[in-house]
């Protein structure tokens, strides 16, 4: 009876969602449960009653395609992992199109995933895997840093980077943004049904989809797949992954050779980041680090 005691109090201690020690980011949870509820219940109601024109549909694959490519080239493989560089006016691109994915600013998203590298599958590790799928797929994002000190040192270097603070200081607006253009689009096109249409596929419904596709790479790449380049981690390459993220699949790759802005390197790897990064190169506007 006392060492069933004892391995109760020591799982409670260990668990990530023990109250006497988390404390949750109520602001993260509220967002993303209005974005889900919205995502899963209204969009598939008013699709019922109203359904969706062309247009929504095509600017729910152009936005989709904008927000992913904004996290994948943007905020992971330029900010994050300084795979290549590129012309100013393309950076601020980038950075819009990664806020309009509403994953944070990528002052914030950029230091954990540097952080997630660097203390890969420790209690460091702000999506450490090893504390199971849903913890390492979004549970992680409701708790907030128990150690906001020990962060603030992956976000030094990003901190001297003029155009990532003026993206931190204006990720509201750029969030915004990203709502209100298939808003007035869809308005443009056919009124205000247009215009809730829109918003509901094209916007609402695309952030569900294009949030929960990174978080794939946290939790699936992580726990499921094939180890080819190494098994010092927890990362594992799922081609299949690569088909939503853009890329992002072939995580064992990445995690062995972070620096390359390829995650799939092989010529026949569904990789589209590499295939737009390559073309900044032949378009001379951008190069890989020297």
């Amino acid at each position: 009876m006392d060492q069933i005691t004892v391995n109760q109090n020591i799982s409670a201690k260990s668990s990530p969602l023990n109250k006497d020690k988390v404390k949750f980011d109520y602001m993260t949870i509220t967002i993303f449960s209005m974005v889900s509820i919205f995502a899963l219940i209204a969009t598939p109601l008013f699709g019922y009653f109203y359904g969706y024109s062309q247009l929504d549909w095509i600017l729910f694959v152009v936005l989709y395609m904008i927000t992913g490519l904004g996290i994948t080239v943007g905020y992971h493989r330029l900010i994050s992992h300084r795979s290549f560089t590129c012309a100013t006016p393309v950076k601020i691109a980038l950075l819009i199109a990664g806020g309009w994915a509403l994953e944070n600013s990528a002052l914030k998203w950029c230091s954990d995933h540097i952080r997630h590298h660097a203390k890969t599958d420790t209690d460091e590790d702000p999506y450490n895997a090893k504390k199971g799928f849903w913890h390492s797929h979004v549970l992680w994002i409701f708790i907030k840093d128990q150690n906001p000190g020990g962060r603030e040192k992956y976000k030094a270097a990003l901190r001297k980077d003029k155009w990532i603070m003026w993206q931190d200081r204006h990720y509201l607006a750029v969030v915004v943004s990203g709502l209100v253009l298939p808003f007035v689009i869809g308005f443009l096109h056919r009124g205000w049904i247009g215009a809730i249409s829109a918003f509901l596929l094209a916007g609402v419904f695309r952030v569900f989809l294009v949030l929960n596709s990174t978080f794939f790479i946290n939790s699936i790449c992580h726990i499921w797949g094939t180890q080819p380049y190494g098994d010092a981690n927890s990362s594992r390459d799922n081609w299949w992954i690569s088909l939503l993220t853009f890329g992002e699949g072939y995580h064992n790759y990445h995690h062995n050779f972070p620096r390359d802005y390829r995650n799939g390197p092989l010529w026949y790897n569904f990789d589209p980041s590499k295939w737009l990064i390559f073309s900044f190169f032949v378009l001379r506007l951008g190069k890989k680090p020297s």
